[in-house]
């Protein structure tokens, strides 16, 4: 099971990099992005083996973002997309048009809400962390405590 585990966080990184690379995120970024994805991954699967959900990974996803913004004095949406892409219902969405297009309307509709309802746990869980007030991150801040113009 850990090994499994490793594997699957080794492979996350991978693809959260490589979209980082697409996205034209900044490349001294590149493993910070790809420890988002990450971990957003492993909180998924952990969380898999009890329920399957992906709003607990989204929660922990968003916060990761927002701590490595302020750490590394980047726009969190450079971590957040990258992240995200571990995560987003693709198989869903695939399978959603797949049905469709072979004429199976009812399993088409419902894959289609099936993958609905998991990108709205990522948008809610997502907006819930992003709606948080700056100053609850400022404490991972860098020069967190010290005055302006000390080094």
């Amino acid at each position: 099971m850990i090994w499994e585990l490793l594997v699957q966080l080794a492979a996350a990184f991978g693809a959260t990099v490589g979209f980082a690379v697409l996205v034209n995120a900044p490349p001294r970024e590149f493993v910070w992005a790809g420890v988002t994805g990450a971990v957003g991954w492993g909180c998924y699967w952990l969380y898999l083996q009890w329920q399957p959900s992906v709003a607990v990974a989204s929660l922990m996803l968003a916060l990761l973002s927002r701590v490595f913004s302020v750490v590394r004095r980047c726009p969190a949406t450079v971590f957040l997309i990258s992240g995200i892409f571990a995560l987003v219902p693709g198989a869903g969405i695939y399978y959603t048009a797949y049905y469709f297009i072979m004429g199976d309307n009812a399993m088409a509709v419902a894959k289609g809400v099936e993958t609905f309802k998991i990108a709205v746990a990522l948008a809610v869980g997502i907006v819930l962390v992003l709606a948080l007030p700056g100053r609850l991150f400022e404490a991972f801040a860098p020069c967190a405590g010290k005055k302006k113009g000390e080094r």
